[in-house]
């Protein structure tokens, strides 16, 4: 396998996954790839610690969202691509 092809592999295996700087996704996607370097550490902080200026959001977790024409098709589907929806929308 080519190194354009490995990489290729990788970002095909992470693109679905919903990432955002929190949740879920992230430490999926983190934990993937852990595996391809094991010598990463992966650190967690926990949801409203005080980071310079900034606070660690809550943790967003998204798991279907979708809009529907009148006829109930799907026209923007999450399942189809994570990018249908911005990360924390409501």
């Amino acid at each position: 396998m080519t190194i354009g092809s490995e990489i290729h592999s990788w970002v095909t295996d992470l693109f679905p996954l919903c990432r955002s700087i929190t949740g879920d996704g992230i430490r999926e996607s983190l934990r993937y790839l852990q595996r391809i370097l094991p010598e990463m550490k992966i650190h967690g902080v926990s949801s409203g610690t005080r980071v310079f200026d900034w606070t660690v959001p809550l943790e967003w977790n998204i798991k279907d969202a979708f809009i529907a024409n009148e006829g109930g098709e799907r026209v923007v589907d999450l399942s189809q691509n994570n990018l249908h929806v911005v990360n924390y929308s409501e």
